[in-house]
Parts: C-alpha cells; sequence; structure tokens
C-alpha cells in the first residue's frame, strides 16, 4: 500500500531537520526518513555559525539551544612558517552571537527534532533507507521507495522530495542530477586529544608548514585535530605505522605523550574522504537537492553546515506555499536555486582558493617559510596590520553571503528554558 505525505524530505541532517520544522510549522505535512536508527555519528560537522544561531532565536528555539553542551570559538588564528595571524575574529560581529558554537551535532539534531515534533503535521522516520524514487508516465518524480529497518519494503507518495541526503546522495543519483567536481589536494584525519596548553579558550589554531598542516579546535574537555594528508594517500599514510603520526602532531602543536594517549589505535583516527562539488541544476520536475546533496563543500572554514541551513530555510520560504496548494512548479524549484547559487559559488571560490594559495603548497613541503608565495605573504601582512580585516573574514565565514532569516510563519516568541 503506498502511503502519502504533503513533502518527502530524505536525511535527518541539519538541511534535513530544518526544512521539516519550518515546513511543518507552515502548516504542510512533511515526513523526514532518516536511514540511522540516531543521531549518534562522530566527527560530523559540528559548528553552528552566528547566522544560524541568529535564526534559531527567530525560531524560539535560542534559549533551548544555550542549554546544550557547547565550546565558543571566538577567534581562529593559523601559523604559516614562524608568522601568526588572526585569521578571523568573530568577537568583531554584531552582537548577541559573536562566536561559532562547537555543539554535537546529534544535540543539535535532537533540539530540531523535538521542536518539529510539537507541529502536527511532522512525521520523522527513523531507519528508513530511501532505495530509489517513484515517477509518473511523464518522468515527474512522485515520491520515494525506501525500506524500513526490518528490510520492509514501502513507497512514499509526496508532490515533492527533497533530498538532504548528503554529498553521497541516493536522490541526486536517482534523479539523474549529476555534480561537476572540483579538485582538492587533501583528505583529513580526525582525533580527538587530551587538553593542554596548545590553544586559548574559544580558539581554533592552524599550523601550515614543513609538508604538514593540521586544524585543532577547542571543544571545552579536549581538543578535535584535524591533520590533514595529501589526497588518496590514507593507506600509504597509515602503513607508515602510528607512532610517526603521533610524532608528528606532537612536533606541530608541542603536545605531550600524555595528551596522545587517547590515540591508542588506528581506529582512534578517522578518515574523512574530502569532495567539493556542485549541480549545475537542482532540480527536476518533482525534486530538489539542497545542503551537501547539491554542493558538497571542503571542509575549510567549516561553512557546510552553515550553508546547509540557509538552503533549508530558503527552500522553506519558496515552497510552503506550493506545497499548501498540494503543486510544485519546477519554477519554483529554480527560485530556490537562483536564491542559493550565489552564496554557494562565493564559499566554494573562496575554500579552492585556500586549497591552492595554502593547503597544496604546505602538503606539498613548498611552502618556504623564507619565499612565500607573494598573494600569501600580502595576505599575512595585512591581517597583521590591519585587525579589522579579520572581522570581515569572520563576518564571510560566519554569516556569509545572502544570510537567510526565518520567514514569518515560522517564527515563535522566545521559548521557556527547558530541561
Amino acid at each position: 500500500m503506498t502511503e502519502r505525505t504533503g513533502c518527502c524530505v530524505v536525511g535527518g541532517g541539519p538541511a534535513g531537520m530544518v526544512l521539516g520544522l519550518l515546513l511543518a510549522r507552515a502548516g504542510v505535512e512533511v515526513t523526514v526518513l532518516e536511514e540511522h536508527h540516531d543521531f549518534l555519528r562522530d566527527f560530523r560537522g559540528d559548528t553552528v555559525h552566528p547566522s544560524t544561531l541568529r535564526l534559531l532565536d527567530e525560531l524560539g528555539l535560542g534559549e533551548r539551544f544555550a542549554e546544550l553542551p557547547a565550546a565558543h570559538m571566538a577567534q581562529m588564528r593559523i601559523q604559516v612558517g614562524g608568522t601568526t595571524v588572526v585569521m578571523a575574529d568573530f568577537r568583531r560581529l554584531r552582537p548577541p552571537h559573536r562566536h561559532v558554537a562547537m555543539v554535537p551535532q546529534w544535540d543539535f539534531l535532537d533540539l530540531l527534532a523535538t521542536a518539529a515534533a510539537e507541529e502536527p503535521t511532522f512525521t520523522l522516520r527513523m531507519g528508513s533507507e530511501v532505495t530509489g524514487l517513484r515517477t509518473d508516465a511523464t518522468g515527474r518524480v512522485t515520491g520515494v521507495r525506501y525500506r524500513d529497518d526490518g528490510g520492509v519494503e514501502h513507497e512514499l507518495a509526496a508532490p515533492l522530495t527533497v533530498g538532504c541526503d548528503g554529498r553521497w546522495s541516493v536522490v541526486r543519483r536517482a534523479a539523474g542530477l549529476r555534480p561537476v567536481g572540483f579538485e582538492v589536494p587533501m583528505d583529513v584525519w580526525q582525533v580527538r586529544v587530551a587538553k593542554g596548553g596548545t590553544a586559548a579558550d574559544g580558539e581554533v589554531f592552524g599550523r601550515f608548514g614543513g609538508g604538514q598542516a593540521a586544524v585543532t579546535m577547542d571543544r571545552g574537555d579536549y581538543y578535535q585535530a584535524a591533520y590533514l594528508i595529501p589526497k588518496g594517500s590514507d593507506g600509504a599514510r597509515r602503513a607508515e605505522g602510528l607512532p610517526a603520526f603521533r610524532r608528528r602532531v606532537a612536533e606541530l602543536f608541542g603536545w605531550s605523550d600524555d595528551q596522545l594517549e587517547q590515540v591508542r589505535s588506528w581506529d582512534d583516527v578517522k578518515l574523512l574522504r574530502v569532495e567539493m562539488n556542485r549541480l549545475r541544476r537542482w532540480y527536476r520536475d518533482g525534486v530538489l537537492c539542497i545542503g551537501d546533496a547539491a554542493h558538497a563543500m571542503s571542509p575549510v572554514g567549516g561553512m557546510g553546515v552553515n550553508l546547509a541551513v540557509q538552503d533549508a530555510v530558503a527552500a522553506a520560504r519558496h515552497l510552503a506555499e506550493p506545497l499548501r496548494r498540494g503543486r510544485v512548479p519546477t519554477s519554483a524549484l529554480a527560485k530556490v536555486q537562483r536564491r542559493r547559487a550565489l552564496p554557494v559559488a562565493v564559499a566554494q571560490r573562496s575554500q579552492r582558493g585556500e586549497h591552492e594559495l595554502l593547503l597544496r603548497p604546505a602538503l606539498d613541503g613548498t611552502l618556504d617559510e623564507e619565499a612565500l608565495p607573494l598573494l600569501l605573504r600580502l595576505l599575512l601582512r595585512l591581517l597583521r596590520r590591519f585587525p579589522v580585516l579579520s572581522g570581515l573574514t569572520g563576518y564571510l565565514g560566519g554569516v556569509g553571503v545572502r544570510p537567510e532569516h526565518a520567514p514569518a510563519f515560522a517564527r515563535r516568541p522566545r521559548a521557556t528554558s527547558r530541561r
């Protein structure tokens, strides 16, 4: 028997949960299908940017969010060779949110799921793996096929299916939407390291040079370190042995053997295979992709979650009324892409510039402290001489181009704190 909903959202990540919440507040019957049984995944995007914090305030969720365990990132410093600069200073942003919140993504998603569940038209189905799309005789997408956690096959009919299922999107592939890829110089190893005296509270600290590149983030009880390796070199690097890796990280950040005790085996070193791409067209009749499904981001700057959330807000604003009518023309889907295409292009252009200017030469050992590339040397000099520029980079990274505000139908007064 075919089930029915007003909008099928595939993927319960930040984009999917924000979109589901907003559409439910618009009175749209919305069903979110999430493949996993819970939100507990390690080393997912845990950064909540100032524009997203403002959105939560507009949705009446700011006080609930403030109760979650979080570290606040106020600055990002980098050291290139022997030169240290503040690359981004969020303290220069307008109040009240002059920081990036570092919150476990599962806590953030749980908050969104709880708020959405308060809406009578919202349904979240965990353990529901989408296996394909339904189409009619004209080729229009009319919903999805999915498998529940008992292995039972289902069909869910919907006027619109939104793919929020990440960089390996099943929806995107089934819809025949093909991304254009960009070359990236690195993959990333993620590890946890015990607190020590490396970075001041509320900072991110990156070090680049000598054939190495890494960034460490203060997570309150520990540091989360992202160690960059040349693209595709995971197997060869692991073959060198764990002691070699621990030694390199210790040299970069001055960490002691005691701090690195948590890195006991290669199981503690999680690989992120970096992909960067975007769709030329985010939609076809009856289906739309947003977030990483439409534009996989580099981890540089931690922009992926923020862009995905902003996509969801724009989609809700443009699609709520057509969904209430039960028919979404492709012109409405095109409006979502037009609204979000510029911010995505700007962010990816910035990331690609950092790849080529800083990360690639750092990893291949050509980032010579005595002869830095002219453009990089000029950038570092300007940031040191004019600290106000770090506020501009903080704005571009923390708020971005064309930030989205909650539509009127989704706004709520400030909620009373809950425990």
